[in-house]
């Protein structure tokens, strides 16, 4: 017996080392789908609320869900409809003006406005390596690089698709998914564990709304204020719709992402319109960041997950580390969830020991 058991031991430890690099590969393997389905479970958590509400208002759970679920396609419809053929032909008129743009590039035009702007900058170094830059291309890689971004485009029509189906599913069965996973608890921590569960899918919910609703306010009043506003001042902006678009992708991420939409906006109305559209536009980005860090995001943010601001930033920052954009949106409100395990579960736990 003494030589069989370290054998024993031995066997049994690489067996269980196989079976963890089994599971680590599977989970790779998966990691498209699990990451459809953790974006449809993070959305249907989020359309929770909408159905709880509805529900305190005398609808029967099934119509509430019902109305939810036709208000989400009528969104969903209302964008394909309405804003996309919008934003294509902008897309289509912005890629007709690329050889304008091409022109203007070498006949020194460009090169003007954007001395006219940022006299600071050393405009020919970047004109020298643009142009060693163009004629070191490989064309091949290009066409390569074109057909892999087409294929990118078609996976994540695809995704979007996969993901509100079971956005549909979800929202229509999360009462019964919240039960199951309430049994698997012991009978005796039951009902603190659901009362946890609760506290966490209401967090999650309302960061959801919060964070749609700062995307939908960005969108909303960048399209007003390029569409209507600085042209009544004389500064034009060409594409508002679709900028205004970018606007409202952008700031569904937190922290950076209206930081990066207004980057990638004030650079395009320089490539587009030039000087002074782009000063405008650039100072009423600067000025709405202010606005939405200061006021707008501390007034919606506080009704849906407490934590303290360092937190916000470092869960943020690894979650878009380890999982990139979905990653940077689930992080604040796991970490909510964490913090409330801790001040709920722990921290008694550890008074009364």
């Amino acid at each position: 017996m003494k030589i069989l058991n370290p054998f024993r031991l031995g066997l049994l430890g690489g067996l269980g080392v196989l079976v963890a690099v089994a599971i680590g590969q599977t989970i790779v393997t998966l990691a498209t789908i699990l990451t459809y389905v953790g974006a449809a479970l993070f959305l249907a958590l989020g359309l929770d609320p909408l159905v709880s509400w509805l529900e305190k208002h005398k609808f029967p759970r099934w119509t509430a869900i019902l109305t939810v679920l036709v208000g989400v396609l009528a969104v969903f419809a209302g964008l394909v409809f309405a804003i996309v053929p919008v934003i294509s032909e902008q897309v289509r008129t912005a890629a007709n003006a690329i050889p304008r743009l091409v022109t203007a590039l070498f006949d020194g035009t460009i090169r003007e406005n954007v001395e006219a702007t940022l006299p600071w900058l050393d405009v020919q170094e970047l004109l020298d390596g643009f142009t060693s830059w163009v004629t070191e291309l490989d064309f091949t890689t290009i066409g390569g690089g074109v057909f892999a971004v087409g294929i990118g485009i078609a996976t994540g029509i695809t995704g979007g698709i996969i993901v509100l189906i079971l956005t549909i599913y979800f929202v229509s069965s999360l009462n019964t998914i919240k039960s199951g996973i309430y049994q698997l608890a012991p009978a005796t921590k039951r009902a603190k564990f659901i009362d946890l569960s609760e506290q966490v899918s209401t967090a999650v919910g309302r960061y959801v709304i919060g964070q749609g609703s700062l995307a939908l306010v960005n969108g909303v009043l960048s399209f007003i204020t390029l569409t209507l506003i600085f042209p009544a001042f004389g500064l034009p902006v060409k594409y508002s719709a679709l900028l205004a678009f970018i606007a409202f992708l952008g700031s569904l991420i937190p922290l950076v992402g209206t930081l990066s939409g207004s980057v990638v906006i004030t650079l395009l109305v320089l490539l587009f319109n030039g000087p002074p559209s782009v000063i405008a536009v650039g100072i009423y980005y600067l000025i709405y960041m202010q606005v939405e860090a200061y006021l707008l995001n501390p007034r919606i943010m506080s009704r849906a997950v407490k934590l303290p601001g360092a937190l916000v930033v470092i869960a943020a920052l690894a979650g878009g580390t380890l999982l990139g954009i979905l990653g940077a949106l689930i992080a604040i409100p796991v970490a909510a969830a964490v913090l409330l395990i801790v001040q709920q579960v722990i921290v008694p736990r550890q008074a009364d020991s």
